[in-house]
């Protein structure tokens, strides 16, 4: 199916890896043009030469999200670059463990930090673009904000708070024909959930645990699965679809995981 993305200016936050990488390969594989807004430049780079080297179109921005500043000038380099924005994808964020008996007022506030304003700030600034292209917001959300996890009071909130802002925005946007959703993520194999099934003992064990109460196929979902979602949102393919949240995520969520 063609998604009629090609030469869309796509905003991808956090993507130059994991999901948003996976998002940032599957638009330029459309032939749209994503922009990456990332913090570690190497991880950027290599992402930018990947797609130039497959003949892709690609911009980027270095900047840290907690820095209003940086996310301004990002938005500036973006329009000055190719004149315009099609697309926003919220991905960056981080589950970062601050717990509630265990954690603290400043943590859980930088979690909130880390990992829900900037998806209100990058939405703001690219408000007066997307105006213009009548273009599309998808934000990435977790399981964490529907099931809870245990040990991560920030990251859930902020989960919470990315899905009702999806609802809260779709509504506000509606004049200017600016369509809002939010995919939702639970398992998959990130180098982030890496990193934290290898905090446990038996980390192969544990592994093995999560997959076998994934109702379809008893698998991760890849983050190729997640970004044709995303790219499917961003499209004129869903023109009526908005305030929506889409689990991308095998039944996990919602499906009985003793099937």
């Amino acid at each position: 199916m063609d998604l009629n993305l090609k030469d869309k200016v796509i905003i991808v936050t956090g993507g130059s890896k994991g999901i948003g990488w996976g998002i940032t390969n599957s638009l330029a594989n459309e032939g749209a043009i994503p922009f990456i807004v990332g913090r570690n430049e190497e991880d950027v780079l290599e992402a930018v030469k990947t797609i130039k080297d497959n003949s892709g179109k690609v911009g980027y921005a270095i900047a840290e999200l907690t820095i209003p500043e940086q996310c301004e000038n990002a938005i500036e380099k973006v329009v000055k670059e190719f004149g315009r924005i099609d697309g926003l994808v919220n991905n960056a964020g981080v589950n970062d463990g601050v717990g509630l008996e265990h954690g603290n007022y400043a943590d859980f506030m930088r979690s909130l930090q880390r990992n829900v304003a900037h998806y209100y700030l990058m939405a703001h600034l690219a408000i007066p673009h997307l105006k213009k292209t009548k273009g599309a917001i998808v934000n990435i959300g977790s399981k964490t904000s529907l099931t809870g996890q245990g040990g991560t009071s920030g990251y859930a909130a902020a989960n919470g708070g990315r899905n009702a802002l999806t609802r809260e925005w779709a509504v506000e946007l509606l004049p200017y024909s600016i369509r809002v959703n939010a995919v939702i993520v639970a398992e998959c194999y990130t180098p982030l959930y890496d990193r934290w099934i290898k905090t446990f003992d038996k980390p192969a064990e544990k592994l093995a645990g999560i997959t076998a109460k994934i109702p379809l196929e008893n698998r991760m979902t890849t983050a190729e699965e997640i970004a044709d979602t995303v790219a499917f949102l961003l499209s004129g393919k869903s023109s009526h679809t908005t305030g929506q949240l889409l689990f991308v995520d095998g039944g996990y969520t919602h499906l009985d995981r003793a099937l």
